[in-house]
């Protein structure tokens, strides 16, 4: 005899429901009733329906766990990501500022062991301006040349008359110094008696430090003169007389026949070398004895108007000569009435005015704002006029 299902246990039904409502599920009532055999075996798909049911509600939980952290992920505000990168700047910042440190204090560390103080960080610029700042000094002056030709308290008379009243003057080295003046004023004198010349009544005169009246024979090998009276071996050739120059100024004979041939095409000479001194001209003389006073090379070349009856075009080439000397090294003093030539070609300048030497030094020093033929004349006493002399406008027959 087949025995009638049972109703399900009370507490097994309300975990049934409660499983349900937690899964949100409803399942059919044959589901959950189902004929059982007995008492004891009843039980058993309550016991199985809840626990599935368990495991049902705690896979809906975790899925819903999800769902909400996916949702709350996807749901962040933008504005925490600018936040989020300003802190990581901020971090990688302070990490090389830190970096940085650390390989300060590895370097000192280094440098403490092997001796050395750390080096100390240097001090920012500080700007000044160009106002604020001092003018450089001056730049210090250039210091004195030595001296070539001193002449020194010369005195010297003829008769009554004084030619050199306590004459001094100091020629540096590598100067062309001109010394100018009216006839008569004691220009030759002096050049006589610095060269050797003449005898002066009193005072000194050195050369590169040797007085030329105590030793006059090594005073005199490093003087080259041309007098104002020439008196030449005007018996022998243009190239003979060079020669015989040479000779006595201790040349040998190779030094001499080089050193004249080459005196003689820069003088243009070639054409009269063979013909007889006495035969040459004036200016021709002048220069046949400036070519003699200067084959020994010497270091101080005292010339008395060497440009007096010279033809500008050998004038022109003998101051190049001289230029050119003087840049080498040489000095040059010159006599001249050319106030344009003393101007034009002398660094330096001394008026001398009745055996007195009235002005001396740069030829922008003595002559000022004017010209050197005005400061001349005003030094000599200006210009005279020209009184009494009607009977020379009116011609005889």
């Amino acid at each position: 005899m087949t025995s009638l299902p049972q109703p399900p246990d009370d507490d097994a039904a309300r975990e049934g429901r409660s499983a349900e409502a937690a899964g949100g599920e409803e399942k059919p009532a044959s589901d959950t009733k189902k004929p059982a055999r007995s008492s004891s075996t009843a039980r058993k798909p309550a016991t199985t329906r809840s626990a599935s049911a368990r495991s049902t509600t705690a896979r809906g939980g975790t899925s819903r766990t999800r769902a909400a952290d996916s949702s709350a992920t996807t749901r962040r505000p933008a504005s925490k990501q600018p936040a989020a990168k300003e802190g990581a700047a901020e971090q990688a910042a302070t990490k090389q500022t830190t970096d940085k440190q650390t390989a300060a204090k590895q370097a000192a560390a280094k440098q403490a062991a092997a001796g050395r103080a750390p080096a100390k960080p240097r001090a920012p610029r500080q700007t000044k301006s160009k106002a604020a700042a001092p003018p450089p000094p001056p730049p210090p002056p250039p210091p004195p040349k030595p001296t070539v030709l001193g002449i020194r308290q010369l005195y010297k008379r003829f008769g009554t008359t004084v030619a050199l009243d306590g004459v001094t003057l100091e020629v540096p080295e590598g100067s062309f110094y001109g010394i100018v003046g009216p006839n008569g004023a004691g220009k030759t004198t002096m050049l006589s008696i610095a060269t050797g010349l003449l005898r002066p009544d009193s005072g000194q005169v050195v050369v590169h430090d040797v007085d030329v009246w105590k030793e006059p024979n090594r005073a005199k090998r490093m003087i080259g003169v041309l007098p104002d009276r020439l008196r030449l071996f005007d018996r022998l050739t243009g190239a003979q007389f060079l020669h015989y120059a040479g000779a006595l100024r201790g040349l040998d004979s190779q030094a001499v026949r080089t050193r004249t041939a080459d005196l003689i095409e820069a003088f243009g000479l070639e054409a009269a070398v063979g013909r007889l001194v006495a035969d040459y001209s004036a200016g021709m003389t002048k220069k046949i004895a400036l070519a003699a006073a200067l084959i020994h090379s010497p270091r101080l070349l005292v010339l008395d108007e060497p440009f007096e009856s010279v033809d500008p075009v050998s004038a022109a080439n003998l101051i190049e000569i001289l230029q050119k000397y003087v840049a080498a090294g040489g000095t040059v003093v010159m006599s001249s009435h050319s106030m344009d030539l003393i101007q034009r070609v002398c660094d330096r300048v001394a008026i001398i005015v009745s055996g007195v030497v009235l002005d001396a030094g740069t030829a922008d020093e003595v002559r000022g704002e004017k010209t050197l033929e005005e400061r001349f004349v005003e030094l000599a006493g200006g210009r005279r006029a020209a009184e009494g002399l009607e009977w020379l406008h009116s011609f005889s027959e």
